[in-house]
């Protein structure tokens, strides 16, 4: 009986080559095989569109029972945090999308305090991710920060608004901002380049810090480049949104209907929409390296140089008191010490005196 002779490893490529080049492959397999995450925050006055939007870019209802308050409600309205999760599936990649949405923003009569809310919630989701981090188990590490904020500006108004300033203002060191302009096919042409053009003005006025695209890399392809270069050129993204189907040249496209004609959604020469979309698939990666970059790892040496403890108001108010107090005792020991000081040379005074008067006696 014949002994079955052991099969050979082969190497399938040439000689001379060693095969580190298929390490990309080998983690784009890991990455599809684990899915993406990604958080996006919106934040805007209500009735500007921002839940048909979101439906729109991803295809997807995610708010399919919602209650829109009445003016009544509104007046004394705080500002909640909704969170939004769904899983997408496309080609076989999985994206875990959340949705955080900021429904009373800007809807109150006073509006002082109406952003401490998502600055709180940002804040927050950065401790949970430094803390899960800092943990046991760090194999599986939710994150749920927030990559990326749509700020929704008005296109009634000429430009910013102060509640714009003040809210971009307070947190473009904690998050990418991208400011978007809403409603867009209220607008003519004009009206939206000359408005473009304000809010940029304004941004730079006021050194507001915005998402800024990233340049192409040289060794990209020319449409790549050409794409980049367009998309930056179209910041603010003048949008609109819709999710109905309508018949317009023959087929049917996503859009709004008027007595004079049909706006399309996807079509660019009426809106940013598809540039958006664009921006933000093709850089959701670098979207997502900024914020652990940057704004992650800013808030880390912040909490570091606290000796890792969490500072809230009380605490704040606590150390002022203690720095106030430490104040007070020093000023009473220097007060303390100049009057000993004072009492020595008086002693000393007296002596002299007594001597002199002895003698003369």
């Amino acid at each position: 009986m014949s002994k079955q002779q052991p099969t050979q490893f082969i190497n399938p490529e040439t000689p001379g080559y060693v095969g580190f080049a298929n390490l990309p492959n080998q983690v784009h397999r890991k990455s599809v095989k684990k899915g993406f995450e990604f958080t996006l925050m919106v934040v805007g006055e209500s009735g500007l569109g921002k839940s048909t939007l979101i439906n729109s870019l991803f295809l997807t209802d995610l708010y399919p029972e919602r209650i829109i308050p009445g003016a009544a409600e509104k007046i004394e309205r705080t500002v909640q945090i909704e969170a939004s999760t769904v899983e997408i599936e496309e080609r076989g990649v999985k994206l875990r999308l959340t949705v955080v949405d900021t429904p009373g923003y800007g809807d109150a009569i006073n509006c002082r305090d109406c952003f401490k809310t998502i600055i709180a919630y940002i804040d927050e989701q950065f401790e949970r991710y430094l803390h899960d981090e800092s943990g046991l188990n760090r194999r599986h590490i939710v994150d749920n920060r927030v990559h990326c904020c749509f700020y929704f500006i008005s296109p009634f108004g000429h430009g910013l608004k102060p509640l714009d300033v003040a809210f971009m203002k307070a947190i473009h060191n904690k998050v990418n901002i991208v400011p978007v302009i809403a409603k867009a096919d209220t607008l003519t042409l004009k009206e939206r380049e000359r408005l473009k053009k304000r809010i940029l003005d304004e941004i730079e006025e006021h050194n507001i810090k915005i998402y800024h695209l990233p340049d192409a890399e040289s060794d990209e392809d020319e449409d790549f480049k050409e794409q980049t270069r367009l998309l930056k050129a179209s910041i603010p993204f003048s949008v609109v949104g819709s999710n109905q189907l309508i018949e317009a040249k023959g087929k049917k496209v996503r859009g709004r209907l008027y007595p004079w004609g049909v706006v399309e959604v996807e079509n660019p020469e009426h809106n940013d929409f598809l540039k958006l979309r664009t921006m933000l698939i093709t850089h959701m990666q670098d979207l997502q390296e900024v914020t652990q970059d940057l704004h992650y790892e800013n808030f880390r040496s912040e909490r570091l140089k606290r000796g890792g403890r969490k500072v809230d108001n009380e605490d704040m108010n606590k150390d002022q008191i203690l720095l106030e107090k430490e104040a007070e005792l020093r000023r009473m020991q220097e007060m303390i010490a100049r009057m000993q000081a004072q009492m020595q040379l008086q002693l000393q005074g007296g002596d002299g005196d007594g001597g002199a008067h002895g003698h003369h006696v």
